[in-house]
């Protein structure tokens, strides 16, 4: 029968909660890596086994590890296997991160340049079609690549002469934080960096172009026209459609039909079109959801009611998806990694909050349930379906 899998990083550990396909009934399975910051936890879609989860800690730094078995035991590749939760890293253990190349200097507030550090991955990125092969989104802002299931990364680093200069930090950090693959041209695929914006290749990641047209950032960027400088917060795409792209912007929520080359606003009637996660329908290309956020400055649900929208004409008309959900009291974040769907029939919506709550809706967001309460604060939520 199939099932799915909710693999869920928060500030303290990692969790996989596990369900057959009717989705009432939940296995809960954690923490594993209790203590250590899971930034992204997310599996393979060609082998439901393997999943790599993101792991920083302030005593021990930022390491990759690997389960073969669906979560029953880990790996850091190039250094040793370990059962269950993971203690620091063995002596000699792999993973590192190198900038490759002419690093240069970014922007910082204040206008002065800074040089390039590595401070922890943010993303994971699986290969549609490898196990072993792996992107991985970092801060400060650049896109690695493993093909040998983790064991050394390498930098695309043609991403860092797409302007990289006049990139700089958002408030969290200036992290690659999106990765989308093209199921259609494995030579093509987008990224998006907090605060320097969108970017595409069409070559396997030897060279980007900026995708930022249309975007506006009146408040930092006077340039209208400024091709890098936008703080985009996440992109979404359907598999079935990947010229078709949207995006959840530092206010603004985008549409694009031309692969990023021109985005228009499809913010509509949302109570506020500033927020972190954006996600689409696994069945139908365009139901798109968000979960909007008060303001820049308050980040909690307008009213203190937590509300999905979601609409089912790609953007412009929305409609809010509260049942199940606090409607009072409720002051909460859900972050940008934190919505995932699965790909059942009856097509599965989850998303975890700040508060630790992980919500899930087995009909598409009509219905909603807390799957667990009370985990520290969630980081990432990313779905597997088990057939």
């Amino acid at each position: 029968m199939s099932g799915v899998r909710v693999l869920v990083g928060t500030k303290k550990g990692a969790f996989i909660l596990t369900s057959d396909g009717k989705r009432e009934k939940w296995q809960v399975s954690g923490p594993h890596f209790g203590g250590w910051e899971i930034y992204h936890f997310k599996g393979s879609p060609v082998d439901s086994n393997r999943l790599y989860v993101s792991q920083t800690s302030g005593w021990f730094g930022q390491i990759i590890q690997r389960s073969d078995d669906g979560g029953k035991t880990w790996t850091i590749p190039g250094g040793e296997s370990m059962p269950g939760p993971a203690g620091p890293p063995p002596d000699g253990a792999s993973n590192k991160f190198v900038y490759e190349g002419e690093v240069g200097k970014h922007l910082w507030y204040d206008g002065t340049q800074h040089p390039w550090e590595f401070k922890r991955v943010w993303h994971v990125e699986p290969s549609l079609t490898d196990p072993d092969t792996v992107y991985a989104g970092v801060e400060d802002a650049a896109l690695f690549k493993t093909t040998d299931g983790g064991k050394t990364w390498k930098e695309l680093s043609g991403l860092r002469k797409a302007k990289a200069h006049l990139w700089q930090p958002g408030a969290g950090g200036m992290g690659l934080h999106t990765i989308v693959l093209d199921p259609t041209n494995p030579q093509r695929m987008f990224i998006a960096i907090s605060a320097a914006g969108a970017f595409r290749t069409d070559d396997g990641g030897e060279t980007w172009k900026p995708i930022n047209k249309g975007l506006k950032s009146p408040y930092v960027l006077p340039d209208p026209d400024a091709e890098v400088g936008h703080c985009v917060h996440r992109i979404a795409m359907h598999p079935a459609r990947p010229g078709v792209l949207f995006m959840q912007k530092h206010w603004d929520v985008l549409r694009s039909d031309n692969a990023g080359d021109l985005w228009n606003d499809v913010g509509g009637n949302l109570p506020t079109d500033f927020g972190f996660p954006i996600d689409v329908h696994a069945h139908d290309p365009e139901t798109i959801y968000v979960v909007p956020i008060k303001s820049d400055s308050e980040h909690y649900p307008p009213e203190g009611k937590l509300r999905v929208y979601r609409s089912k004409s790609g953007g412009n008309e929305w409609e809010p998806l509260t049942k199940g959900l606090p409607q009072e009291n409720c002051y909460v974040n859900i972050l940008r990694d934190a919505m995932s769907v699965d790909t059942l029939d009856d097509c599965g919506i989850y998303f975890g909050t700040t508060g630790g709550q992980v919500y899930g809706s087995p009909d598409g967001g009509n219905n909603w349930n807390a799957i667990v309460r009370d985990l520290p604060a969630v980081l990432s939520v990313e779905v597997q379906t088990l057939r």
